[in-house]
């Protein structure tokens, strides 16, 4: 019975974010976020540790010391921070490394389809903005990606949905510059 809510899951949470990516213009990353979760290496780690209110991740993670799906996970998906840490060449050490927009736009999309899959009826525009808040996260992002998903999802939170794909859409995804990038009057 886990297997099978797992997968309904997996295959919720992939599609809300196609809907959100779609929504944006990002097609194919619509149609291909997340296809590592049905890899036997995540999903057979995600169907164990199921619990419908939380990533499995979390589960193996508290048991295990770590989880093995999550490393596999983010290593695949460039939609996720993590994925984006390299060698400095210069210092030696793993450092942050500024992730691309369409990245980051996905990224919004992602936090905010975990949101609605664990929260179900709790969920608000402001559940993604909260989650990242509480959490030591930020602290291992990129400072630019860090400010840049802070104010997405302060946006999705105070401003709505609609509002902030808008901006997503018209703005990050042009490259356009964020309001602190640019001296000129600037509204979303």
């Amino acid at each position: 019975m886990k297997i099978w809510k797992h997968f309904k899951t997996i295959t919720r949470h992939r599609f809300l974010v196609l809907a959100g990516c779609f929504r944006v213009g990002l097609y194919w990353q619509g149609l291909t976020h997340d296809l590592s979760k049905y890899s036997p290496t995540e999903f057979l780690v995600g169907a164990r540790y199921y619990q419908g209110t939380r990533s499995p991740n979390s589960a193996e993670r508290q048991e295990q010391g770590y989880s093995t799906a999550w490393m596999h996970h983010k290593g695949r998906n460039r939609h996720h921070y993590e994925y984006w840490v390299d060698m400095n060449p210069k210092t030696r050490t793993y450092e942050p490394v500024q992730m691309p927009r369409r990245y980051l736009a996905e990224q919004i999309m992602d936090r905010r389809a975990a949101c609605i899959v664990y929260q179900g009826d709790a969920y608000t525009d402001a559940s993604a903005y909260d989650y990242f808040m509480a959490s030591r996260e930020r602290e291992m992002m990129h400072p630019e990606n860090r400010k840049e998903l802070e104010y997405l999802l302060n946006m999705l939170a105070t401003k709505g949905e609609k509002r902030t794909f808008r901006y997503i859409k018209q703005h990050v995804l042009t490259g356009k510059p964020y309001p602190w990038e640019s001296a000129s009057d600037f509204t979303a």
